[in-house]
């Protein structure tokens, strides 16, 4: 992907009508649809839309999907056009799992107005569907930087730029991953990805041989979040940072505290084991 958008419609001949009689070879049931549609299309732009919604609501998705392209062909540009663009990216995204044509439709609703009241979802679900559906990662952080700088009031920012320092976690860019985790904290003090943030920023220290580093923002949040989930993952990595010190004793104290709790107790044994061996071999006594 390389950010471009796609039209999902052709704007040579948006909707070609369907060459076929209603008792034709289309069968009774797309007879009865396409009667119903032609009814429809004389209604009003708010009539349709309900009409619409209420089919899909009701799972009927090849009718709603006519009807938001009826809207389309009655209204093609305006606050109508969009709320169609969009539905039928949801539709197409939720109730086909079609994430590509979503997407085309959701880039669309983009383009038509960047400020219209459907274009901060619309590029949310682009942004999504390009990390978890196609994964393309690089994509996927431009697409959560166009979040953050096109509509920088909304109370979600904080949410993606987590995303992206997640994202860069997941591509083991552990550098760029602290980084965007230290700017989430900067710029978001009070994100509820605060408890996140921090255990993410003391594991990726201490991948990154920086304990001293680490040390601040663990004390951080043992202060703020002492029940947290990562409670004894973070003391494990912190007993890691006084073993990779030399401090042999105290990281064998603080692993042996984690007996019973630490939810890998195998990784926890071998860890002690080792300890014992070390610590026998110069002559360092256990308290």
């Amino acid at each position: 992907m390389n950010g471009g958008t796609l039209s999902p419609r052709d704007p040579t001949n948006r909707f070609p009508r369907p060459r076929f009689s209603p008792a034709g070879r289309w069968g009774v049931g797309t007879a009865f649809l396409w009667i119903f549609l032609v009814s429809c299309i004389g209604s009003s732009g708010d009539a349709l839309i309900q009409k619409a919604n209420r089919e899909w609501i009701k799972g009927r998705n090849h009718s709603a999907i006519e009807l938001f392209k009826a809207v389309l062909e009655k209204y093609p540009s305006g606050l109508y056009a969009q709320e169609a663009l969009f539905r039928l990216g949801e539709i197409y995204h939720f109730s086909l799992g079609n994430s590509k044509q979503a997407l085309l439709y959701f880039q669309e609703v983009r383009q038509m107005d960047r400020q219209g009241p459907f274009s901060y979802e619309a590029q949310k679900y682009i942004a999504e569907i390009v990390e978890f559906s196609f994964k393309d990662y690089p994509q996927a952080i431009i697409e959560y930087q166009n979040l953050i700088q096109w509509y920088p009031d909304r109370a979600e920012t904080d949410d993606h730029q987590y995303r992206i320092a997640s994202i860069y976690y997941k591509m083991q860019n552990r550098y760029q991953a602290l980084v965007e985790l230290q700017t989430l904290l900067e710029q978001y003090p009070d994100t509820p990805w605060l408890e996140e943030a921090l255990f993410k920023i003391v594991e990726i220290l201490y991948t990154l041989d920086r304990c001293d580093e680490a040390q601040t923002y663990y004390e951080h949040f043992a202060t703020d979040f002492p029940k947290s989930r990562h409670r004894d993952e973070i003391e494990f990595v912190m007993a890691s940072c006084l073993e990779e010190g030399g401090h042999l004793r105290e990281a064998f104290e603080r692993f042996r505290s984690l007996k019973g709790s630490y939810p890998y107790p195998a990784v926890l044994e071998t860890k002690l084991a080792g300890l014992k061996n070390r610590m026998k071999h110069k002559k360092i006594k256990r308290r």
